[in-house]
């Protein structure tokens, strides 16, 4: 038996495999160069007649940034109500969605700390009047050498901080929300019954939140019970990550979109914060927005889209001329010389209004696809 002739098949057979295996090979090798040369799409007259194509040349323009934000009251036009006195609430007089002036009564309170604020006023009111009757007595005995100098300055120093501790009462009662004519009343000594104080509004605008209920209890200073809001412009908040930061200044234009609006809100920048949020790594940005119909509500998510005060250079095609692949990959069909379109995959950069930036993939010269685009996508895949 020849030692040689296993050694020999086996060569015999592993021939034709490593054949199969190479042709393997080529065959794979070409489908991919096949499937990375951009392949060319012929339309007919008319078929081309349905599209346009535009020269891409190199165009100055000012950049749009695209981002999200959140609506809020404007806070140099809206504030919370507290309640400057203690006690429960008595009456509620301002409903939700009601336009105050400045002064206007939004609730009364049952306050003890009203009728403690009309006793110091009547005690302060009396003092202050005797001590005006003793001062005209010791000027009196004084002009005629019956009072030394001294006690005569004496009566003047408490006449004077007898008209302090009255100025002090009456504005203590003011604070409590009780009106100019009230206090006349209760200086002229007429009956403060009921003992009730009032909450008044501070600003003007609209009631958008009522924070209590009747019979609840107040704490001075520390009890909010109403939000009133100047309804006609809002803030809009937003964050702006890393390199965008740099096309975001103060007075740029914003457009504000909002879900089923017939057209955008017009807004400017208002503030960027000068410090990055150490969680998000997103600087704040907010906007001042005119809110037409009161369209803008609070917390409402819109779209935000600012338009950079710094001019840029580039090359800008139709927002139209861009399409995605199947691996979501920007491209542009390219006219060809000899008639024919191709595909050429792009890098997008910033968003001009309704154009795009490329940053690679076309050059000045280079002929798009820019209207009918999508037709010739449909046509090349039948």
């Amino acid at each position: 038996m020849n030692p040689f002739r296993p050694a020999r098949a086996a060569l015999t057979i592993a021939a034709p495999l490593i054949l199969i295996a190479g042709c393997g090979t080529d065959t794979a090798e070409k489908a991919a160069a096949a499937s990375a040369t951009p392949r060319s799409f012929t339309l007919t007259a008319e078929q081309r007649a349905k599209i346009t194509v535009d020269t891409v040349t190199l165009t100055n323009f000012r950049p749009v940034l695209d981002v999200t934000g959140t609506v809020a009251f404007n806070g140099d036009r809206s504030t919370q109500v507290l309640s400057s006195i203690s006690g429960p609430v008595a009456r509620l007089v301002a409903p939700l969605g009601a336009q105050v002036s400045p002064g206007d009564l939004l609730a009364t309170v049952s306050s003890p700390d009203f009728a403690s604020a009309v006793a110091d006023l009547r005690k302060a009111e009396a003092a202050h009047a005797n001590a005006v009757r003793t001062t005209a007595r010791a000027q009196a005995l004084f002009r005629n050498d019956a009072l030394a100098r001294a006690d005569l300055d004496q009566a003047v120093t408490d006449s004077t901080a007898a008209a302090a501790d009255l100025d002090a009462a009456v504005q203590a009662l003011r604070a409590l929300g009780v009106g100019d004519a009230t206090v006349a009343s209760v200086r002229a000594g007429a009956s403060a019954t009921p003992i009730e104080a009032a909450i008044r509004a501070p600003i003007a605008g609209t009631v958008v939140e009522r924070l209590v209920n009747p019979g609840q209890v107040l704490e001075a200073g520390a009890t909010p019970t109403f939000t009133i809001a100047d309804l006609g412009s809002m803030w809009v908040n937003a964050s702006v990550y890393g390199a965008d930061v740099a096309l975001v200044r103060a007075d740029e234009a914003v457009d504000v979109i909002v879900d089923g609006a017939a057209r955008p809100v017009r807004g400017r920048v208002d503030y960027v914060a000068p410090i990055v949020d150490p969680a998000t790594k997103a600087t704040a940005v907010r906007i001042v927005a005119e809110n037409p119909g009161q369209i803008l509500k609070r917390d409402l998510f819109v779209q935000l889209r600012i338009h950079a005060a710094t001019e840029r250079r580039g090359l800008l095609v139709s927002s139209t001329a861009v399409l995605r692949d199947d691996e979501n990959l920007p491209f542009v069909f390219i006219a060809a010389a000899d008639g024919t379109f191709l595909r050429r995959r792009v890098t997008l950069g910033r968003h001009a209004d309704l154009r795009y930036e490329i940053l690679d993939g076309l050059a000045a010269g280079d002929r798009v696809v820019s209207n009918g685009a999508l037709f010739i996508q449909f046509a090349e895949s039948q």
